[in-house]
């Protein structure tokens, strides 16, 4: 450890450690969890130096400070990416996406975000917490790894390694405050339902029940084709588009369960998934169909 660290003051709604999860494991029944926002995660590390894999903070909706202990002469060098917190330092606003040092004694603070719904704060070092089976990820449905912080608690920093350049400044796109536009591969269970384009045919409305084991929409419910059928429970993967017998649909994701017993609809392609951490209760989600569904006859549950 570098002996510096940072003393949370306030945590806002809720402020994880996360890194990019613990791979592997699903056998074990533990999924991978990890970042919900992969990108904001690896270029917030990436802006510090930092390899991708180093722990950073994530904070939903802002309202989170803390205090630098230690750094030496130069500081400690930190970076906020993700929705925009207007990250500050002892009240001096730095910028998203840039790279910043703060001094022994001087508070990091991000306000709530105007848009987007989760924000990084990455270290140079990253955070030295115990790993819990490989990671620093806490996941929320098992309750493995660092608990969610509070008020009080120190996180360490680890050292850090030259293997990495530094950056200045990082140009992202920005996230969307309006409508999320996510594209769908079809299937394996497109066919459990009567009409599956009801699918993308909706405008979605995300809930306030989501969270970080799946984001819940509502609209226009889809319908089982045999709705006494009973699907045996089967693998699951983060953006997979689990369907419950409401027929609204569910998004997986980091903290999702290694396997569930809906039927899957569709899932989110992998240059998507990051878009999903950052939709907020009340935003509207459109999905699309990445390619022509295969036709089918009828279900074969």
């Amino acid at each position: 450890m570098s002996g510096a660290s940072l003393e949370i003051l306030k945590t806002g709604p809720l402020a994880l450690v996360e890194d990019l999860g613990r791979a592997g494991l699903s056998h074990l029944g533990v999924t991978r969890s990890g970042a919900a926002d992969r990108r904001s995660h690896t270029l917030a590390n990436r802006l510090v130096a930092n390899p991708g894999d180093r722990a950073t903070v994530e904070v939903m909706l802002g309202g989170f400070t803390a205090r630098v202990r230690g750094g030496g002469r130069e500081g400690v060098a930190i970076a906020v990416t993700g929705a925009d917190t207007d990250p500050a330092v002892d009240g001096v606003p730095f910028g998203t996406n840039s790279i910043h040092y703060a001094q022994d004694g001087e508070v990091i603070s991000l306000s709530p975000p105007p848009s987007g719904l989760r924000s990084y704060l990455a270290v140079r070092g990253g955070f030295d917490v115990e790993p819990v089976l490989g990671s620093r990820s806490y996941d929320v449905m098992s309750a493995i790894g660092p608990g969610p912080l509070q008020p009080g608690d120190v996180l360490p920093i680890g050292e850090h390694t030259d293997d990495f350049p530094e950056l200045d400044q990082a140009p992202v796109a920005a996230i969307a405050d309006d409508v999320v536009e996510l594209r769908v591969v079809p299937g394996p269970r497109d066919d459990w339902f009567v009409d599956p384009d009801i699918l993308v045919r909706t405008n979605w409305q995300v809930t306030n029940r989501s969270d970080r084991v799946g984001m819940r929409l509502i609209g226009m419910p889809l319908e089982y084709r045999r709705p006494d059928t009973q699907l045996p429970s089967e693998g699951a993967t983060r953006g997979a588009i689990q369907v419950p017998p409401t027929g609204f649909p569910v998004i997986l994701g980091p903290d999702h369960p290694v396997t569930g017993g809906y039927p899957v609809i569709g899932v989110v392609v992998d240059d998507d998934i990051d878009k999903v951490a950052q939709a907020r209760p009340g935003q509207t989600v459109r999905l699309h169909w990445s390619r022509p569904r295969r036709p089918f006859e009828g279900a074969d549950g």
